[in-house]
């Protein structure tokens, strides 16, 4: 496990090393200039280059890339080209309310996911398993932005059951569950349709194996039987789905945080990018590549608490 560990984390720095240039390559080669967004429509040429000149964007970019790797290794992202704040301390100050709405959403999915998925399994053929089945396939369906409007309109709106934007504290909190019960509805429902399906298929195929026949033909119960010999084999796939998808809700809380007015990293890039900050969109970037990584190495070690017989040698 260690050396699975190591080997991950020296995977992860070279990875993250390509991401970064792919990224600032990307960035530099986009249409846009960010010496005249900042000079704005009345800024006259050679105020554009001087801005340029300011910002070091005169020079060869790749003397510009390597800057940048030092200072990123060196564990500085820059500073905002608009505001000139350190895009450490940006994305310090919003990395919180993303967090918090994709743990959130996640919770959200999986509560849904795997307890629609076993009932489905369990019941198969049957109207549960064709309303869960259809739920699935409506909630891969539904776009993101629609569901959050339509959450808004009802519930915030018309019952005032809820806020209909912003975030002012943690989840486990009873202000947090308020303002996050729409958004990670909304960012969730997808991650839940997949996990659903994923739990309800793995389901199914351990419930057709010889030793479940067997505990029951032994007398176990029912319950025994689901949730000790079925649920811990059935998992391993759907734990999975589940690391994958939190590694992509924390990359994919934009349009989510921008229909809800949630300040978190997904704004922060979403503006960073219209602006043409190139340090801000890197930064942010970053950050969720580093995490997705991290999230799939921490779902590798949790298959062998979960089945012992895997083995990473």
């Amino acid at each position: 496990m260690l050396n699975l560990i190591v080997s991950r984390f020296v995977q992860m720095f070279f990875l993250l090393i390509g991401i970064s240039f792919i990224v600032f390559m990307s960035m530099h080669f986009a249409p846009g200039d960010p010496a005249r967004i900042i000079g704005g429509p009345t800024a006259s040429a050679s105020d554009i280059e001087s801005i340029r000149t300011n910002l070091g964007l005169d020079r060869p970019v790749l003397v510009q890339y390597w800057d940048y790797l030092v200072g990123v290794l060196q564990g500085d992202l820059g500073y905002s080209y608009q505001s000139n704040e350190s895009v450490n301390a940006a994305i310090a100050t919003r990395f919180p309310n993303t967090l918090n709405l994709a743990i959130a959403s996640m919770i959200v999915a999986v509560i849904i996911g795997v307890v629609a998925g076993i009932i489905s399994a369990l019941k198969q053929n049957s109207w549960l398993d064709v309303f869960t089945t259809t739920g699935a396939l409506a909630g891969i369906s539904i776009p993101n932005f629609w569901l959050g409007t339509i959450l808004i309109l009802i519930f915030a709106v018309n019952l005032q059951w809820f806020p209909a934007g912003g975030l002012s504290a943690p989840f486990w909190t009873a202000q947090g569950m308020k303002e996050l019960a729409l958004p990670a509805i909304t960012l969730g429902t997808g991650s839940a349709a997949l996990i659903a399906r994923m739990t309800r298929s793995s389901m199914l195929e351990v419930i057709r194996s010889d030793y479940v026949r067997t505990a029951r033909a032994k007398g176990v119960k029912e319950k025994i039987v689901v949730f000790v010999h079925c649920m811990r084999n059935a998992m391993i796939p759907v734990i999975t789905v589940i690391g994958m998808n939190f590694g992509f809700l924390l990359g994919g809380t934009i349009i989510t945080e921008q229909v809800f007015a949630i300040n978190g990293v997904g704004r922060l890039m979403i503006d960073a990018i219209a602006n043409r900050d190139f340090p801000m969109v890197q930064g942010s970037v970053l950050l969720v590549a580093s995490l997705f990584v991290v999230v799939n190495l921490i779902v590798d070690i949790v298959y062998a608490f979960i089945d012992p017989r895997i083995s990473y040698d």
